[in-house]
């Protein structure tokens, strides 16, 4: 309830822009109020703000970001309300203006920018390095963002090839009784790093590129032994590899290329007794230049909001769950 000592926000607003700052049914006008506990009126050409100071200004600043992605992008999403609300309840908020950045258009018209902090980080790493490792959970743009970066410097004539590769963690008695011969029994561990191609490239681009032999997605498995240069080279789901398999895959790095490692150290498939190459390498390859490091976070996430909770609640059941374990070891 906002009380008689409650300070005033006044925003002037283009009144077309109105609807879709306010959302479906007002949906990101009551996130905003119930969020800084905080009145939004609109009037003619002006929102006003009522609530306690501290309150009210943080609810102008979430509504001027908004703004200026309106400005930017002409559209906002459930996503980009809830992490304007973040960025200004962790004080975060004075970088985002770098979100703007056009990384690559789609074939059919789509805008791909970073969307949060994190990722603005890592894109700014791979143009730095020669080899960025993403690390981070599922939804937060790893591999995503990684093929854009790859699918623009193959445009622009940087490398020549893309290469796109994951291990098959089943590669024994499941993969066995798959039908069709190898391809076909390791496509459907593959089939990700298909739809972002498709997505980004346009099916028919990337069919024609794909049997000219311009882009490659092979299982982990294919790649040893090569030398891979002048190539944009991406290894997803790289928490299952083993120490081996991912000392193998750095080493096939040749002249004129670059390589994106993705993975998720929480979802580690790998069977029993077998350790994780991604959880051993930033340890072994932390002080070297040329090597990027970046931890995305739940805060990073660009999916249904409900994901952010799930990750944050697993985080504490297992924090939780290893100091009880070494309690009693």
């Amino acid at each position: 309830m906002i009380n008689d000592t409650s300070d005033e926000k006044v925003i002037l607003i283009d009144m077309d822009k109105t609807r879709m700052l306010f959302g479906d049914y007002d949906q990101n006008l009551i996130l905003i109020q119930n969020e800084f506990n905080v009145d939004i009126i609109l009037r003619d050409d002006k929102l006003r703000i009522i609530g306690e100071d501290d309150d009210t200004a943080m609810a102008k600043r979430v509504i001027e970001m908004l703004m200026q992605k309106l400005d930017n992008e002409g559209s906002i999403s459930g996503h980009a309300v809830d992490y304007a609300i973040r960025l200004v309840r962790d004080g975060e908020d004075k970088n985002t203006d770098e979100l703007s950045e056009v990384i690559i258009t789609t074939a059919r018209g789509k805008v791909i920018r970073a969307k949060t902090i994190g990722q603005r980080k890592y894109i700014d790493a791979i143009k730095k390095n020669e080899v960025v490792f993403a690390i981070g959970p599922a939804g937060t743009g790893k591999t995503y963002l990684a093929m854009a970066m790859a699918i623009k410097a193959f445009k622009n004539k940087e490398v020549n090839r893309i290469i796109l590769t994951r291990p098959a963690v089943e590669a024994g008695e499941k993969l066995g009784f798959l039908p069709g011969d190898l391809q076909d029994k390791v496509d459907p561990y593959l089939r990700p790093l298909y739809d972002a191609l498709y997505d980004i490239m346009g099916a028919e681009n990337f069919q024609r590129n794909m049997e000219k032999g311009l882009i490659e997605v092979a299982p982990l498995a294919y790649m040893r032994g090569r030398t891979l240069d002048d190539s944009y080279i991406i290894l997803d789901e790289a928490q299952n590899t083993t120490p081996e398999q991912m000392k193998m895959f750095l080493t096939r790095l040749g002249f004129g290329s670059k390589a994106i490692i993705t993975g998720d150290v929480t979802q580690i498939d790998l069977p029993r007794g077998k350790f994780s190459g991604l959880k051993q390498v930033e340890e072994i390859l932390k002080n070297i230049n040329g090597i990027g490091f970046i931890h995305l976070s739940e805060k990073d996430v660009v999916r249904h909001r409900l994901v952010q909770h799930i990750i944050k609640a697993y985080e504490k059941y297992e924090e939780e769950n290893a100091a009880q374990i070494q309690l009693f070891d």
